[in-house]
């Protein structure tokens, strides 16, 4: 099976090079192209232009960092829609807000072409290794094609039902994982304030009720103030603020979710949003004072 991928950022370059891994023929597209170097090492082949990359594929993928990035892949010059046509189909795995998933959606059936969003929970080593959460909503047809290379990217996916689902489900899990975030940079901060060892409190959690992966993963770095990029901070800021937006259009009170974003804008404030969204922390933090 021949696959088109748009967008080889943290996420997207380690989808493909999945794909290449488990026999798929992959071709890719990034707007920087130098990022195709690697794949194409491993067999891929390069696509100048989205459009180039679905004339030549029967599927597409896009993995891009926000609704204007996704837009502007679909609806530009040399974007999706001039090449998208009956038989090929548009698999949207970018994080975006539902009107955005919609608008995709419209411009690519107005094509005759098929259409599924399918935005995965999970960051840098789940998509490295094969471990995301696929979060599909759209043509149930496309979906049961597209289920090879669900199987691959993945090891679970959901058929949510009509295009925007998907988006709001990540949008509620990301909301969530930001605000569980923020409460344990929080701790972390109190635990250390309070004269106790912070460790301790990373193995009190991890024995308790509340045990997670991320507070074991993310846990030790962050008490050495490192945060190497899985799920870049100011991708979580944009992921709360269209949570946000749906919580308004659903009349949800979502005080928690609106105070951790208003820590993540901090974080961004401060530079930290190419680092780990769990830098955070240094916005919770603040100054030292002897």
């Amino acid at each position: 099976m021949e696959v088109g991928f748009l967008g080889l950022g943290i996420m997207g370059k380690a989808m493909a090079m999945n794909l290449l891994r488990n026999g798929f023929k992959v071709t890719v597209w990034n707007r920087t192209l130098s990022k195709c170097n690697e794949l194409v090492e491993h067999g891929a082949t390069v696509g100048e232009t989205p459009a180039a990359v679905v004339r030549k594929c029967k599927y597409t993928i896009a993995m891009l960092s926000d609704p204007s990035a996704a837009i502007s892949v679909a609806f530009d010059k040399d974007g999706v829609l001039e090449e998208i046509c009956n038989g090929k189909g548009y698999i949207d795995m970018s994080t975006v807000d539902a009107d955005t998933s919609v608008k995709i959606s419209e411009g690519v059936t107005s094509k005759g072409g098929r259409f599924l969003e399918g935005p995965v929970s999970g960051s840098k080593k789940p998509a490295e290794d094969g471990q995301l959460i696929i979060l599909a909503a759209g043509e149930k047809g496309l979906y049961d094609e597209a289920i090879p290379i669900f199987d691959v990217l993945g090891k679970n996916s959901f058929f949510l039902g009509q295009v925007g689902n998907g988006a709001k489900m990540k949008l509620v899990v990301n909301m969530i994982m930001g605000s569980m975030m923020n409460a344990f940079s929080e701790g972390l901060e109190l635990t250390e304030s309070s004269g106790l060892d912070p460790q301790t409190l990373l193995d009190v959690l991890d024995l308790g009720a509340i045990a997670n992966p991320m507070f074991k993963m993310k846990g030790p770095s962050m008490l050495q103030s490192k945060y190497p990029p899985a799920f870049p901070l100011k991708h979580q800021q944009k992921d709360m603020r269209l949570a946000l937006a749906l919580g308004d259009d659903n009349a949800v009170s979502m005080p928690v979710a609106a105070a951790a974003n208003e820590s993540f804008k901090k974080a961004r404030s401060m530079g930290l949003g190419d680092q780990d969204f769990s830098a955070v922390h240094e916005a919770i933090k603040g100054p030292k004072h002897p």
